[in-house]
């Protein structure tokens, strides 16, 4: 893929991406796919399994089933195949799918799931080929789910909706088997309706929303509390993403400037041993560790344009 931006250098002549698989599934709803690596060690990380180009992890995508609305599908690739399905409750009015999130641990997957009448539900698989369980059920909302997203912590995931409500709710931690009469852990009424787009930073610190009045919103992931609201654009704001650190940061951003003190600081300024291109070269090196390093958050708004924001 080109890494240059489209201003920088002409399009013509900029690779285009290939396709390497494709999927039929039910469009007519509001409800975007989710996605997670299946099958992956523990030691194997998410980022780690990207790298690994000569062979890709299996990948599991969660979408609204085709022919009902209310119930999920969750298809693999390479293999391009229906993996499991999750019925609708026929006990609940639910209506249609509106918000997913999936995560796997090793043979265990996990499917939380937000719908038109403002409940949101766990379902878990414990072993391959067996039966979704329902392991929670709530409605927090009183509007459509919009949004949610799992914590890196995966003990809990959060939502928001339509309505002014942001809510935390439970995941399961451990084989047991919980009732349904479990309630959200916190619910947030924010007084601001319409915020899509959650996102949870990488570090699980913080989460931010997309709204409908074109400001986002960044909250504490723990507390649920507003910290910041972002004002730039001037209609509503759809998306947002953070970018992901590494853990292990980067430790070699500094070299190939040299400075040397002791002996060799013997003829004053003439003790410094680098010359203008090297400066140069640590200079941008620093600066590349820096943007590295940095939590950026991406929000995409209706009148088309992208803001960048860097925030704690």
């Amino acid at each position: 893929m080109a890494k240059m931006l489209p201003v920088d250098k002409p399009s013509i002549t900029a690779p285009h991406p290939w396709l390497l698989h494709i999927l039929t599934v039910n469009t007519l709803n509001f409800c975007s796919f989710a996605m997670c690596l299946d099958g992956i060690p523990q030691p194997y990380t998410a980022r780690m399994a990207i790298k690994a180009k000569s062979h890709p992890p299996p990948i599991l995508i969660a979408v609204p089933n085709t022919i009902d609305s209310g119930g999920i599908d969750i298809y693999q690739l390479p293999a391009e195949t229906r993996a499991a399905v999750i019925h609708a409750d026929r006990n609940i009015t639910t209506g249609m799918v509106m918000a997913l999130a999936i995560q796997a641990e090793s043979s265990r997957l996990q499917v939380a799931a937000g719908y038109e009448s403002g409940h949101t539900m766990v379902f878990v698989q414990s072993d391959p080929g067996a039966q979704f369980q329902r392991l929670y059920s709530a409605r927090p909302h009183s509007q459509p789910v919009l949004s949610m997203a799992i914590l890196p912590s995966a003990d809990s995931y959060v939502t928001s909706a339509a309505d002014a409500v942001v809510a935390k709710h439970p995941l399961p931690a451990v084989q047991g088997v919980w009732k349904t009469e479990l309630k959200p852990f916190k619910l947030v009424q924010t007084k601001h309706a319409g915020q899509q787009g959650l996102r949870v930073r990488s570090d699980g610190k913080i989460f931010a929303t997309a709204g409908w009045d074109s400001r986002v919103r960044v909250y504490s992931a723990k507390t649920l509390k507003e910290l910041a609201v972002l004002k730039w654009h001037k209609v509503g704001c759809y998306t947002t993403a953070f970018a992901d650190v590494l853990e292990s940061g980067i430790t070699n951003a500094g070299d190939g400037f040299v400075e040397t003190e002791g002996e060799n600081a013997k003829d004053g300024d003439e003790s410094i041993v680098a010359t203008g291109s090297m400066a140069i070269s640590s200079v941008q090196q620093r600066r590349d560790a820096k943007a590295q390093m940095t939590h950026w958050l991406a929000v995409g708004s209706k009148d088309g344009k992208v803001s960048l924001w860097d925030i704690y």
